[in-house]
C-alpha cells in the first residue's frame, strides 16, 4: 500500500494533502458509473450502425483514461496557472469555433465539428470551461480596481461567443454559457435592475429562438403537445424508467436500448433506469449534488474574488449539464442533445469536463499563499 506522508513536501505530496479527496472520489464513482453504463448501452449502438458491438465502448475507455488524467494533471495547477491556461485555452477553443463555421461539416443542419487529422473535434464543449474562468478573471479584474473594464470585456465576449453558438446553431450550448455568465455576474455584484434585464434577455431569446428556428420550434411543441411531435425517443425513455423499477433489469439485460437511437448519448441516464433502477439513478444524482455543493461549499472560503467566481462558473456548469440532461430523459423539459457528465458516450465532452473539473479542483485546494490567485 502507497501512502503520501504530511512531511512530503514534493508536488505530488502537496497536492495529495490539499485537493479535496472526497470530490475526486465522487468523481471516480461518476467515471465508474460511466463504465459501466457504456459497456451496457454502446453496443446496441455499434452493431446498428454497422461498427461493431464494442467499438464506442473501446473508445470511451480510452477517454475515460486521458480524461482522469487531465483531471489530475490540471489539478496540480496553482490558480495563477489555471487562470493562464483558461485564456490560453478560451482563445485557443474561439478561433475552432471560428473555423469550425468555415470549414467544418454540416451534420443534421449543423455545423458543430471539426475534422482534424485523426480526430474530430467540438469545440463549444472546450469553450465553455475556458469562457467561465476568463470571464472570472475579467470580473475580477474591475472590482480589484486594475484599470481594466472587466465588465464590458465581459458583455463583449459573451456576445461574441453567443453569436458563434447560434450561427452553428446551438442553442443549448448558448444557454449554459449565458447561465455562467449570468451566475457569474450575479457573485459579482450585478444590480437587481439588471438581474431582471437579463431575465427578460433570455426570455425574449427563447421566444425569438422559437419563431426563427424550426428544430427548437418543433422540439417546444413536442414537448407541449407530445402527440403533436416525435415523441418516439422521450417515449422509450420513460419506458426504461418503469421497466427498471427500483432496482433495476440487471447491467446488460435492458432491452429500451436496442430501439433508442441516443442510447450512449444523450439517452444514457435512460439505460441507467432501465439496468440500474431507481435508487442507482438517485445515487447517480446525489453524486452530482454532492461535487456542486461540497465544490461550492469549499470556495466560499476563498479570499480571492478570481478564485470564488472562477469555481463558481465551472460548477454552475457542470450541475447544469447534469440537470439538462437527465431533465431531458425524464421528460421534464424539451429533449436537448447535452451529455451526461463523465457518463455519455464522447471525446471532447468528457476531456472539455475533465479540464473544468480539474480546474475546480485546483481552485478549491486548501493554499497557504493565495497570493498567486490574482
Amino acid at each position: 500500500m502507497i501512502t503520501v506522508s504530511r512531511t512530503d513536501t514534493s508536488t505530488l505530496g502537496a497536492w495529495w494533502w490539499t485537493v479535496d479527496r472526497w470530490s475526486l472520489v465522487a468523481l471516480g464513482l461518476i467515471m465508474g458509473f460511466g463504465a459501466v453504463l457504456i459497456l451496457a448501452a454502446s453496443p446496441a449502438a455499434g452493431e446498428r450502425i454497422g461498427l461493431g458491438g464494442f467499438y464506442f465502448a473501446t473508445r470511451q475507455m480510452v477517454y475515460l483514461t486521458m480524461a482522469a488524467g487531465v483531471t489530475v494533471g490540471v489539478s496540480l495547477l496553482s490558480p495563477l496557472w489555471i487562470r493562464r491556461l483558461g485564456v490560453v485555452g478560451f482563445l485557443g477553443s474561439l478561433f475552432l469555433l471560428i473555423l469550425t463555421l468555415l470549414i467544418g461539416p454540416e451534420i443534421n443542419g449543423a455545423h458543430r465539428w471539426i475534422q482534424l487529422p485523426g480526430i474530430s473535434i467540438q469545440p463549444s464543449e472546450f469553450v465553455k470551461p475556458c469562457f467561465a474562468v476568463t470571464i472570472a478573471w475579467m470580473f475580477a479584474a474591475q472590482r480589484e480596481r486594475t484599470g481594466i473594464p472587466g465588465d464590458a470585456i465581459a458583455v463583449a465576449l459573451l456576445v461574441v461567443v453567443a453569436s458563434l453558438l447560434l450561427l452553428q446553431p446551438d442553442l443549448g450550448q448558448t444557454f449554459v454559457v449565458a447561465a455562467i455568465w449570468g451566475v457569474q455576474f450575479f457573485v459579482a455584484g450585478l444590480p437587481m435592475i439588471w438581474v431582471i434585464v437579463l431575465a427578460v434577455g433570455a426570455v425574449m431569446l427563447v421566444v425569438g429562438a422559437y419563431f426563427t428556428m424550426p428544430h427548437v420550434s418543433e422540439r417546444i411543441d413536442g414537448f407541449l403537445s407530445p402527440q403533436n411531435g416525435n415523441p418516439y425517443q422521450v417515449e422509450r425513455s420513460l419506458e426504461a424508467f418503469e421497466r427498471g423499477g427500483l432496482l433495476g433489469q440487471g447491467p446488460g439485460e435492458g432491452t429500451v436500448k436496442q430501439t433508442l437511437p441516443d442510447a450512449h448519448s444523450d439517452f444514457i441516464f435512460a439505460v441507467a433506469g432501465e439496468e440500474l433502477g431507481a435508487i442507482a439513478c438517485l445515487i447517480i444524482i446525489a453524486l452530482f449534488a454532492f461535487i456542486v455543493l461540497r465544490g461550492f461549499s469549499r470556495v466560499l472560503q476563498e479570499d480571492s474574488l478570481f478564485v470564488l467566481l472562477a469555481a463558481t462558473g465551472l460548477l454552475t456548469q457542470f450541475g447544469l449539464q447534469a440537470m439538462i440532461n437527465m431533465a431531458s430523459s425524464l421528460h421534464l423539459i424539451p429533449t436537448k442533445g447535452m451529455t451526461l457528465p463523465f457518463i455519455s458516450y464522447g471525446g471532447s465532452s468528457l476531456l472539455a469536463l475533465a479540464l473544468g473539473m480539474g480546474m475546480v479542483l485546483a481552485l478549491t485546494r486548501r493554499r497557504v499563499n493565495r497570493g498567486d490567485a490574482v
